[in-house]
């Protein structure tokens, strides 16, 4: 038997993952700002840190396995 779709809560969720993509691309880009304007608060591995996250981000459970052994 099919389920009955809940529309409201599947677009709310959507919303939200839109938000909090939205948010932390903007919190990289001030990030950024801050350390080429140099300012205090801006710390060089914060900066990394958020690059790696904003880059090519994997799913909890999705692992790249290692390449098999060559035989010699």
């Amino acid at each position: 038997m099919a389920r009955t779709p809940n529309y409201g809560f599947e677009r709310r969720q959507r919303e939200q993952t839109r938000a909090k993509k939205k948010a932390d691309r903007q919190r990289v880009k001030q990030e950024k700002s801050d350390l080429r304007k140099g300012e205090p608060g801006a710390d060089v591995q914060a900066l990394a840190d958020a690059e790696q996250e904003s880059g090519t981000e994997q799913e909890s459970g999705t692992e790249i396995a290692p390449p098999a052994a060559l035989p010699e």
